[in-house]
């Protein structure tokens, strides 16, 4: 790839994810999203395409995991800590079991006919922060695919897209973090020619009180952040978008209820379990025909 290429190419990559966090960031006041959470009960909502089609992809996501994934959880997110208000700390449990009677993601319509969105009650909140990332990085793989760059590994945040192969004519090796809070170290690699890796888990967001750990991953159905012993969910996915939202539904879910469903789905997703110091890891069938090693 020449000087000019790559030039343009960061410029078109930096322009899909600023497009993309301009309209649905939880945190601009003045995003298409913080208009759905500001739009009444009951009066359909025209959305952007683009807006449409992520949160179509939510809902879907949504009814796949039981409500494990659901954006409409901003509620909860907020009441700990997570979301635009950093106060990060057990809320009390009056407060949490009033942001729990808005959280549904059934509450949200979403209308393929008029492209629009209906939210049930106002109340209703989306948080777009397990999924808009991903879409993000599918946006800027598509603006390089359009510039005739036939060889990349895209990253944003810790989701990443391929195609491709590297410098040394080889396919790209991502790896898997361990699930810990210090430096960043390689667990597991991944070898990649063509699709996209979304990884959730545990050990970068979250707060410690009274000896426990929250993590900023909210299991919608206990109100509360995750409680067992899955730290790290990662998923390969033909986009970036899809593998961003079943990692985050699959953690929620735990190891048996996740693993049963990805493999029944023929989800490739890899797994890790912390017990005090010591990890174990499983990993769909599908996730192992990929090829990957332990690093």
């Amino acid at each position: 790839i020449d000087a000019a290429l790559a030039e343009r190419a960061r410029a078109v990559v930096a322009a899909a994810l600023d497009a993309v966090d301009r309209r649905m960031s939880l945190f601009r006041a003045d995003s298409e999203l913080s208009a759905l959470n500001r739009h009444g009960a009951g009066r359909p909502l025209p959305l952007s395409a683009e807006l449409f089609d992520v949160l179509s992809a939510a809902q879907r996501v949504a009814e796949l995991t039981g409500g494990s994934f659901d954006v409409t959880v901003a509620p909860l997110v907020q009441a700990w800590g997570f979301g635009t208000e950093r106060r990060r700390a057990v809320p009390a449990a009056d407060a949490l079991q009033a942001q729990r009677q808005v959280v549904g993601h059934r509450a949200l319509r979403v209308d393929a006919g008029s492209r629009s969105a209906r939210k049930e009650h106002a109340a209703l909140q989306a948080d777009l922060g397990g999924i808009a990332k991903g879409y993000g990085v599918d946006q800027a793989a598509r603006a390089l695919d359009a510039l005739g760059v036939e060889n990349y590994l895209l990253e944003a945040g810790g989701e990443l897209r391929a195609r491709g192969r590297n410098a040394g004519g080889q396919p790209w090796r991502v790896g898997i973090e361990r699930p810990e809070s210090g430096p960043r170290r390689p667990y597991f690699m991944v070898p990649m020619s063509r699709g996209a890796i979304a990884t959730s888990g545990d050990y970068r967001s979250y707060f410690e009180q009274d000896g426990r750990r929250y993590s900023h991953e909210i299991d919608p159905a206990r109100a509360a952040p995750i409680d067992h012993a899955l730290c790290s969910v990662t998923v390969v996915a033909d986009d970036c978008m899809l593998a961003d939202a079943l990692s985050t539904g699959l953690i929620v879910m735990g190891l048996e209820r996740g693993y049963a469903l990805a493999q029944r789905q023929g989800i490739a997703a890899h797994f890790i379990e912390r017990s005090g110091d010591v990890l174990a890891e499983r990993a769909t069938p599908a996730f192992a025909a990929l090829g990957g090693r332990r690093a």
